[in-house]
């Protein structure tokens, strides 16, 4: 098992900051270039929300050498993919594509990071930041129980917290999108010295290392910025929100601000949320879905980020059944645990349910580049996989009672999502 985990690797700094992870797999004429810029929603400011979302559609509008919607077209005829994403704390961007590719990839990637604001025209803002309210409106505010997450992180989250807002951001804050705001945000975050790109597949050390010298070299390193505030004020009482949605079955959510981002706790929560709803002999499932039959469905997940991360539990009501009465028997099921722990059996189980999982997840190019760069962007090792699993090997059962009782005995957030004519 260690030698498939213990991944060879070469990794670079550029003069101008860029980290750059090489990671030779021969298996398939394929190669993946993943970046990372280490900016998301975390970094924005309250009332000025949406930014880090904006440039994963800007970043597509066209840059000095490349026009717009080009980086699509160039990729997919070289018969390759590509698409990005945005979360709290990362924006990233990656392409697959055949091996001989690997250039154009990088000379797109490059082209943006160096050159995207000598392109970028109040024209460009305006189309995008309709399409970015379109897309608020499609999977926030007319998407049944869509404004379910932004609802708890900003009743989690104090005003002020980076994680008080929506990845999206507020649609008022969308709305008012200026142009130097957009241009100033760019150019604060989106430099090589704030960025991790790892290429990954079928390469030649040299030459990949070469290609990257000569696309990204002349790009000025950016100036450095302050850390990101974090309050250190907690939720102090469980909040309750009633929110009445357009939705034929009501839902609760409970969400307690829990560990970060590879805390020890952080793998103990992942196989706790396993062990109450992983399966169908799930703690949380089996009692609710099975047994008493008054959910419909129930999940739980820990989610983790840089700062901090949340443990949520979600559960859809049958057809006539009170919320309350899910409230009652999940909290039944929560303080069992609490008070007794989990038996051999469970905890065996969902460890290596865990483990499994994460083996399998590695078994695809794309998810193998991409935790390599989460690596090397959260704990500047990209060959950390070993260390990584070591951390739900050193797991006991004492370990899952005592992190259920550290943080599920905490103040939380409970929404209840009900149909609109519900009373």
């Amino acid at each position: 098992m260690n030698d498939i985990l213990n991944i060879k690797y070469e990794k670079h700094i550029l003069d101008n900051g860029l980290e750059v992870v090489l990671y030779q797999d021969k298996s398939i004429p394929l190669v993946s270039v993943n970046l990372w810029y280490k900016v998301g929603s975390a970094n924005e400011l309250d009332g000025k929300t949406g930014f880090a979302h904006l440039f994963e559609h800007m970043m597509f509008q066209g840059s000095k050498n490349v026009a717009k919607e080009k980086h699509f077209k160039f990729i997919e005829e070289a018969g390759g993919n590509l698409n990005g994403s945005t979360s709290l704390d990362r924006t990233n961007y990656y392409e697959t594509l055949p091996t001989n590719s690997l250039g154009l990839a990088l000379w797109l990637e490059s082209d943006r990071m160096g050159f995207l604001l000598e392109a970028l025209t109040q024209e460009k803002l305006d189309n995008q930041k309709d399409v970015v309210m379109n897309e608020r409106r499609q999977r926030y505010d007319n998407q049944p129980y869509g404004l379910s997450w932004e609802i708890i992180f900003s009743n989690l989250f104090p005003k002020d917290h980076p994680y008080h807002w929506p990845t999206i951001g507020w649609m008022k804050d969308i709305e008012k999108f200026e142009l130097n705001d957009v241009i100033d945000f760019f150019k604060k975050y989106y430099s090589p010295n704030n960025a991790s790109l790892v290429i990954g597949g079928d390469i030649e050390y040299s030459l990949a290392l070469d290609l990257t010298k000569k696309y990204f070299n002349e790009i000025p390193k950016g100036k450095p910025f302050a850390d990101i505030f974090v309050p250190s004020e907690k939720l102090t009482k469980v909040k309750k929100i009633i929110h009445k949605d357009n939705v034929q079955l009501s839902k609760i959510y409970f969400a307690w601000e829990a560990a970060k981002l590879y805390d020890i706790d952080d793998a103990t929560l992942d196989v706790l949320s396993d062990i109450l709803t992983g399966s169908k002999n799930g703690r949380l499932f089996k009692s609710l879905v099975f047994e008493k039959q008054i959910a419909q469905d129930i999940s739980s997940f820990q989610y983790s980020a840089n700062i901090t991360g949340m443990f949520i539990i979600v559960a859809t009501a049958k057809p006539g059944v009170d919320l309350n009465e899910l409230k009652s028997e999940i909290e039944n099921v929560l303080n069992e645990i609490i008070e007794n722990g989990v038996t051999e059996k469970e905890f065996k189980r969902s460890i290596n349910t865990v483990k499994a999982s994460f083996i399998y997840s590695l078994q695809n190019l794309n998810s193998m580049v991409n935790q390599i760069n989460n690596y090397n962007t959260n704990l500047g090792e990209p060959n950390s996989f070993i260390s990584d699993l070591e951390r739900f090997q050193k797991l006991n059962l004492n370990s899952i009672k005592d992190a259920a009782k550290k943080y599920l005995n905490n103040s939380y957030v409970e929404l209840h999502i009900v149909p609109k004519e519900a009373q």
